[in-house]
């Protein structure tokens, strides 16, 4: 995903009620059963959760914005539960620094997630084989009748698969670690997904 995609993010959410809310955030949290409101009202977070996720998110942004433009455009972010997951690739060490600063500034976070890497800038090339991979993981995972998909957002940075959600139980996240560990140009898997609770 290219990340310059979530800046205009911020000067959305202002205009758009809660049905909107869940509209976009349906659309950059993950992959499955249906669009917008129907996919959010299938995650196991819920809806509300949902929508406070995406505020949490538009205000990190908002932050990354207001002391370095280039920051949103090098590292994004994923919100689930109240866990912000960062990844991105940044040259120097206090830019990555300034980012997990800045994203436990924001009331609500509950945990950062810091996955930045301090590196030269990923060419064109290895953005697009990064969206290549994502896109190509969210296929696999919605069409696997075994994996509930809506409930797993997903990056790729460098080669590296980063996912966080909740998982159905272990079996799940079993298979969704072995969906992405079998496509091409992926060189490790990270993932900070969480089991559901046992009712």
């Amino acid at each position: 995903m290219f990340q310059m995609i979530r800046t205009h993010r911020q000067f959305l959410l202002p205009a758009v009620g809660l049905l909107a809310v869940a509209t976009m955030f349906g659309g950059c949290a993950g992959t499955g059963a249906g669009a917008g409101a129907g996919v959010v009202a299938y995650q196991e977070r819920g809806i509300e959760v949902a929508a406070d996720d995406l505020k949490l998110e538009m205000k990190i942004i908002e932050l990354w914005l207001n002391h370095d433009n280039s920051l949103p455009i090098k590292v994004s972010t994923e919100l689930y539960e109240g866990r912000a997951l960062l990844t991105g690739i940044v040259d120097k060490p206090e830019m990555r620094a300034d980012a997990v600063r800045l994203a436990w500034k924001v009331h609500g976070v509950k945990d950062v997630i810091n996955e930045i890497q301090v590196k030269d800038d990923n060419t064109f090339m290895d953005m697009a084989r990064d969206s290549w991979i994502t896109t190509k993981l969210k296929s696999k995972l919605t069409v696997d009748k075994y994996v509930m998909a809506v409930n797993y957002a997903i990056e790729t940075v460098g080669g590296v698969v980063y996912m966080i959600g909740i998982a159905q139980n272990k079996e799940e996240l079993d298979r969704v670690i072995s969906h992405a560990r079998n496509i091409e140009y992926v060189r490790k898997v990270v993932s900070h997904v969480r089991l559901k609770d046992k009712a």
